[in-house]
């Protein structure tokens, strides 16, 4: 897991300026893009992890006002963790390359990102997860 330094010099200030995020996705690479792009935005990554067990370990206590979630996270369903995150009335924004289609019912309300997605699908997607 990574913890890191809110705004490392390159924030600008924008409608999600200060906004913790909880960040699951098992892909170094594509962790490392999504912090990135959060932090372009002004967001602060609370937490970083890479699987759905170290996920279920922090989701009930993390300071977040919203998790970023892979849905196949090295071969399991983040569904357990989202859940968690949803009885904390924490809204959970789902990025994966299934689409709606992949979703349980549960989670109909939750927004999706389209993997891959640009910056610009990120903040609409963003401020929708933030609406509800």
């Amino acid at each position: 897991m990574r913890y890191l330094h809110p705004h490392r010099g390159r924030a600008r200030v924008t409608a999600f300026s200060g906004l913790r995020v909880l960040v699951v996705e098992d892909e170094a690479t594509v962790a490392m893009l999504i912090e990135d792009m959060l932090e372009e935005l002004g967001c602060e990554i609370a937490a970083s992890v890479a699987s759905v067990s170290r996920a279920m370990d922090i989701a009930p206590v993390v300071d977040v006002d919203l998790a970023m979630l892979d849905v196949n996270v090295a071969g399991e369903m983040v569904f357990p963790v989202a859940l968690l995150l949803q009885e904390r009335q924490i809204p959970v924004l789902f990025s994966t390359g299934y689409g709606m289609a992949g979703l349980p019912s549960e989670f109909s309300a939750c927004q999706v990102l389209a993997k891959p997605f640009s910056q610009s699908d990120l903040v609409a997607k963003l401020a929708l997860s933030l609406e509800h």
